[in-house]
């Protein structure tokens, strides 16, 4: 509204040395021209202003890309490996064996997929033909030293020092291990592995000397 006002004021009103007497030079050209400025800059925030609408969409598309990609990536079929790692129903699996059958009159080759669960594992079965993209789980290990054990949690240390404390002591006879070497005194690290917003404990052993 107000550069409606504005532009209405200075280009569609009779200018004010027409209802007196004088010529056109005697009005302020300083004052036209700050006029004139103030429209131009509120022109140009009017156009390149984005609307939150805009905004928002575009944050949230670039959000959900992100995290789709941290997750898996794709890889054709037939590139998968033995021991490789594959998702399959869902769930991050490792390859545990897999065959290739031949090309048959109405189709393309087909690979079958044997793998196990990495956090459970419980095993898959998959065929798919060996031209088509499969979801590869992105899959992260680390090392922790474990500096206590406390209400079902690991509590862990990094190199540099930083502290973890949101990995859960794991079920069964992991577990107990981990729980008896911990109270034997002894100096352990543990492998965490994370893939697919899953974080879980699947090995340890002694920390070497000076840790």
């Amino acid at each position: 509204m107000v550069l409606v006002f504005v532009y209405w004021h200075l280009f569609t009103r009779k200018p004010a040395w027409q209802w007196s007497v004088g010529t056109p030079e005697s009005a302020s050209s300083s004052q036209a021209c700050f006029a004139r400025n103030v429209v131009e800059h509120m022109v140009c925030l009017l156009f390149t202003i984005p609307s939150a609408s805009d905004d928002e969409q575009h944050n949230a598309t670039f959000e959900t890309a992100d995290a789709g990609s941290s997750l898996t990536f794709p890889m054709q079929c037939s590139a998968l490996r033995k021991n490789g790692h594959v998702v399959i129903k869902g769930r991050p699996c490792k390859i545990v064996d897999m065959s290739t059958s031949k090309t048959g009159k109405h189709g393309h080759a087909k690979v079958h997929l044997v793998a196990v669960d990495i956090f459970t594992t419980k095993k898959y079965e998959d065929i798919s033909p060996s031209t088509h993209n499969m979801d590869v789980p992105n899959v992260q290990r680390n090392e922790f030293q474990l500096v206590n054990i406390d209400d079902g949690f690991l509590n862990l240390m990094t190199n540099e020092g930083d502290t973890k404390d949101d990995v859960r002591v794991p079920d069964g006879e992991l577990g107990d291990q981990i729980q008896a070497a911990f109270d034997d005194g002894k100096d352990l690290m543990v492998t965490v592995v994370s893939a697919m917003g899953e974080e879980h404990c699947l090995s340890f052993k002694d920390a070497p000397q000076g840790k």
